[in-house]
């Protein structure tokens, strides 16, 4: 009797075990939705690098600064220069004039908000930038034609209704950062 006993709960074990690992998210299900690394050592000032996170584009610019510099006198031309209206959360480190930890680099995802197109880095400021004569310089949304700061903020009267989406990020050095978890956790 103890013998069968012992025998059918090995069975239930045997079977149990690849059942409930079954469950389990499978490696790319957990890699798509987590925490990303990046060297942020080789991007150039004024330059943008591109990674993957959740399966959306996020830019990490490292800004010059004359963009720094340029982010304040903008505040009445923005249509949310705070980021207060937002139907995603906004870390409290990014609610600052630069969107960002520090100042000179700017993690953000590369989405507009209006429709989801991916908006293109005109940093060239004027004429240069194709844009208009007092363009500032930051990003363009080809497809309905919102424009956004340098720091992701949406100018006023565009069709995006919110500054594009800073994700929960933080330095790991000087040169590596990761995107998709915080001090706070995890996003």
């Amino acid at each position: 009797m103890i013998a069968c006993g012992a025998v059918g709960a090995g069975a239930a074990a045997a079977v149990a075990v690849p059942f409930l690992g079954s469950m389990a998210p499978s490696e790319k299900a957990r890699s798509a939705g987590a925490p990303v690394e990046v060297d942020i050592s080789d991007i150039p000032v004024g330059g943008v690098k591109i990674v993957e996170w959740r399966g959306k584009p996020v830019w990490v610019v490292r800004r010059t600064p004359e963009m720094v510099k340029g982010l304040e006198a903008l505040n009445s031309q923005l249509a949310d220069p705070n980021s207060d209206r937002t139907d995603y959360p906004v870390p409290a480190y990014a609610k600052n004039i630069h969107r960002s930890i520090k100042p000179e680099v700017l993690v953000t995802v590369g989405i507009c908000t209006h429709l989801g197109c991916s908006p293109v880095s005109k940093f060239e400021t004027g004429e240069a930038s194709g844009i208009s004569a007092d363009w500032p310089g930051g990003f363009f949304c080809p497809c309905h034609g919102s424009t956004f700061d340098s720091a992701g903020r949406v100018f006023a009267n565009k069709p995006a209704p919110d500054n594009l989406e800073v994700p929960r990020h933080m330095y790991l050095s000087d040169s590596r950062i990761v995107i998709g978890q915080d001090e706070q956790g995890e996003a």
